[in-house]
C-alpha cells in the first residue's frame, strides 16, 4: 500500500483482526454482489469504502421513484438509469481505486455460475426465491462462499453459506425449492432503514469471510425484528438430501 491508501485504511490497519496484511487482503479481493436495491445499496457503499479492490454490480432494473425511499446508493438524478450504472458512478466518488464491473441484465444459470467462480464471495441481495435458490446452487457448485439476506416490513434475516466450514447447511437446506414463499417489498412494504441494518450486515460478514476471522456465522439464520428491536438466532443443519448440496 502506498501512503494515500495507509491513510485511508488507517482505522482498519488499527485493528488487530485486520491490520496491513487483512486490508491487502481486501484490496485482492472479489466480491459480486446480486441486486443493487435496497439490501445491495449499503452493501455496495460499505464495500467500497472498506478497500474491497473488485466489485461486480449485478442487477437489470432502472431507478424510479420508488426506490429512493430506501435504496440509498441511488439519487433524484439517477431516475430512469440502469441501477447498475447509477450505484457505479456513486461508488465512484467513494472510491475511484475499486475497479467495478457492471452486469445490467438478468443472468442464465450457467452465467451466474461464471460469476461465482470468479468472485471471492458473493452477497445475494435479490428479492425473489427463484434467483436465491439459482445463486445459492452455483455458490455450492463453485464453492464460492455466499452472504444472504431478506428484509419485508420491518423484519430481516441473515444467513451466510461458507464452504470452509465442514456440513456448512445452504440456503435450500432451509429453504426447500419446491416451497417457494413469493413476497416481496412492492407488495408487502419495508421499512427504510431495516435494509441498512441488513445490509450492513452483509457487509460485515463478507469483510470478515475475506479476512478468515468469520466465527460460528455458518447455520445459523439470524433474524431481526425492527418493530420491537429484537434479534433472534436460529440453528439448522445440513439436509442429506438436500438438491443443491446434499449427498446426492
Amino acid at each position: 500500500m502506498n501512503d494515500e491508501e495507509l491513510l485511508r485504511y488507517s482505522r482498519h490497519i488499527l485493528l488487530p483482526q485486520i491490520d496491513l496484511d487483512g486490508q491487502e487482503r481486501l484490496l485482492a479481493s472479489h466480491v459480486a454482489i446480486i441486486g443493487v436495491g435496497g439490501l445491495g445499496s449499503p452493501v455496495a457503499l460499505y464495500l467500497a469504502a472498506a478497500g474491497i479492490g473488485h466489485l461486480t454490480l449485478v442487477d437489470h432494473d432502472d431507478v424510479d421513484l420508488g426506490n429512493l425511499q430506501r435504496q440509498i446508493v441511488h439519487g433524484e438524478s439517477s431516475l430512469n438509469e440502469k441501477k447498475t450504472a447509477s450505484a457505479k458512478a456513486r461508488l465512484s466518488t467513494i472510491n475511484s481505486t475499486t475497479l467495478i464491473d457492471t452486469i445490467p441484465k438478468k443472468l442464465s444459470e450457467a452465467e451466474i455460475f461464471e460469476l461465482t467462480k470468479r468472485a471471492s464471495v458473493v452477497v445475494d441481495c435479490t428479492d425473489n426465491f427463484e434467483t436465491r435458490h439459482l445463486v445459492n446452487r452455483a455458490c455450492v457448485l463453485s464453492r464460492t462462499p455466499l452472504v444472504s439476506a431478506a428484509a419485508i416490513r420491518f423484519e430481516g434475516q441473515l444467513m451466510v453459506w461458507d464452504p470452509a466450514v465442514e456440513g456448512s447447511p445452504c440456503y435450500a437446506c432451509l429453504y426447500p425449492v419446491d416451497q417457494p414463499v413469493e413476497i416481496n417489498c412492492a407488495t408487502t412494504g419495508v421499512a427504510a432503514p431495516l435494509v441498512g441494518v441488513m445490509g450492513s450486515l452483509q457487509a460485515m460478514e463478507t469483510i470478515k469471510i475475506i479476512l478468515g476471522i468469520a466465527s460460528e456465522h455458518t447455520g445459523r439464520l439470524t433474524t431481526y425484528d425492527g418493530l420491537y428491536n429484537d434479534w433472534q438466532t436460529f440453528r439448522f443443519k445440513k439436509r442429506p438430501d438436500c438438491p443443491a448440496c446434499g449427498q446426492s
